[in-house]
């Protein structure tokens, strides 16, 4: 299954819906197979001027645009389930590009072969180069070719989002207390 085919024959009928194809995972399994598809806007202005995200419509009319083509072209033998989402906070990064967008922020990556006896990494993106990646992590500089991705994810950081637990006033963190 050639993923970066299908999302670039995506590329054309979501761009008419104003959505950008981030990348297409597929899942097999005995039973069902998943096809997810993650999306984006083009341009992320509302008419108010505040900023838009996408949202269960945008997901809506894709899933529907992208079902019949599937229908049509039938590039996937055997059943499966299409989930059509928008990339969450924990977004997907699928091309150099998209690693780009998020310099500065931390990333989890999961390497094809092991560079320096690791396939997993996490850490600060510091630069992208064309299809040169570099993270900072653990006190060292990590370079790879984008080539060798697996699959990676941005981190969420909790606390710029304000989902991380506040300190209770007197300074303690939450937690459970313990039996005296």
């Amino acid at each position: 299954m050639d993923t970066k085919a299908l999302a670039q024959r995506f590329t054309g009928v979501l761009a008419d819906l104003g959505l950008e194809c981030l990348g297409v995972e597929f899942n097999p399994s005995q039973g069902q197979s998943t096809l997810r598809i993650y999306l984006d806007l083009l341009d992320k202005s509302a008419p108010d001027g505040e900023r838009r995200e996408v949202g269960i419509e945008d997901c809506e009319t894709a899933s529907r645009e992208l079902s019949a083509l599937l229908d049509v072209e039938d590039p996937i033998p055997g059943n499966y389930v299409l989930e059509v989402s928008s990339p969450g906070i924990d977004r997907p990064l699928f091309t150099a590009a998209q690693f780009a967008r998020v310099c500065g922020q931390e990333v989890k990556v999961v390497l094809k072969a092991p560079l320096d006896g690791r396939r997993r990494l996490r850490g600060m993106l510091s630069s992208v180069e064309g299809e040169r990646i570099t993270l900072e992590a653990e006190g060292k500089t990590i370079e790879f070719e984008h080539a060798l991705v697996e699959s990676a994810r941005v981190v969420p950081d909790w606390v710029a989002l304000g989902y991380a637990p506040q300190p209770k006033p007197g300074g303690k963190a939450p937690g459970k207390k313990r039996a005296e």
